[in-house]
């Protein structure tokens, strides 16, 4: 699994922060769409959308953001987060 750290300057780890926040903010508005589904379909419907749509860095940069704490997201992310795929390493 490719992991995505955040970068030492103080300038870059202010943009990877952005990004994370960004990250957060789309994958949440995917749950709020699928809320409505039952729950088990909505997390496969949330990773799926997530796997076909965002780019491996994106994949890697919220996974290695949020692996470690699933508490800070909505629930049905965190149903989904085991079903998102890592970047492929190329």
């Amino acid at each position: 699994m490719t992991q995505t750290t955040a970068p030492a300057n103080g300038a870059d780890q202010e943009g990877h922060a952005e990004m994370v926040a960004k990250l957060g903010r789309m994958a949440g508005q995917i749950a709020d769409f699928f809320k409505p589904y039952p729950e088990a379909e909505a997390a496969a419907a949330v990773a799926d959308h997530i796997n076909q749509f965002w780019t491996g860095r994106m994949r890697a940069t919220f996974l290695s953001a949020f692996a470690g704490r699933p508490e800070e997201l909505p629930p049905l992310l965190r149903s989904a987060l085991p079903r998102i795929r890592p970047a492929r390493e190329d």
